[in-house]
């Protein structure tokens, strides 16, 4: 060791305390009017070790009071549909694009989203590196228009583009499907949306290994995809 220089802190306990300490800024963020609203700041469920990060919109009523992303209606049903697809609980990791409640539930607003772009980046970041050294296979699911859009960093039309793997700034793989809130809506063709992300969830679980290789779903090559950067 050269004299004079502290020693090298291990990334297993680096990226934990990286991603304590953004969640501590998080909490105290006052980036946009959201801050006045809320009740809790909504920053993560889930081990940043997962296989997978799930991303959705906004914090809804339950996740504001509990501080949690994904723990009402919509978070129950994605968390079935997950187990469904054959993807432990523990390999699944959830956040999203804004961490504050919008009032009423409305669709986060350009701003908003803005204000809580560097924070979405660095956790996104920090728990691709903390999987990454454990091992390099991992998985971003974009949940709904809103979340696609802020990680393909453009516009898109969410029935068109759901199934089709995706590169998340030309490195991590993204697949883009529907909100589960979405999939709670009466509407007629429920039934088969609801399908349709069971499909992509299949696809997600197969890529990260958690079917036989017999099942994996084709897909072109990483350098191939494209709405990714490079």
């Amino acid at each position: 060791m050269t004299a004079g220089r502290a020693p090298s802190i291990p990334d297993s306990k680096r990226l934990p305390l990286l991603m304590r300490r953004l969640q501590k800024r998080v909490s105290r963020c006052t980036g946009c009017d959201l801050s006045e609203t809320r009740q809790r700041t909504v920053f993560a469920r889930g081990s940043q070790l997962a296989s997978v990060c799930f991303v959705g919109e906004a914090p809804g009523a339950q996740e504001d009071a509990q501080g949690k992303p994904f723990v009402g209606r919509a978070g129950a049903l994605l968390d079935e549909m997950i187990q469904q697809a054959g993807v432990p609980s523990g390999e699944a990791y959830f956040c999203n694009i804004v961490k504050c409640r919008p009032p009423g539930n409305r669709r986060p607003r350009t701003q908003e989203v803005a204000a809580c772009s560097d924070h979405l980046h660095e956790q996104l970041a920090i728990w691709a590196r903390s999987h990454a050294s454990a091992s390099s296979k991992r998985v971003i699911v974009a949940l709904g228009k809103t979340a696609i859009e802020a990680l393909l960093e453009r516009r898109v039309d969410v029935g068109a583009l759901r199934g089709q793997w995706k590169l998340y700034r030309g490195r991590v793989l993204l697949m883009p499907t529907y909100h589960p809130s979405f999939l709670l809506r009466p509407f007629k063709s429920q039934q088969r949306s609801r399908q349709q992300v069971a499909d992509d969830l299949r696809q997600v679980a197969a890529e990260i290994g958690f079917q036989g290789e017999a099942q994996r779903a084709r897909r072109p090559r990483l350098y191939a995809i494209p709405g990714g950067r490079t």
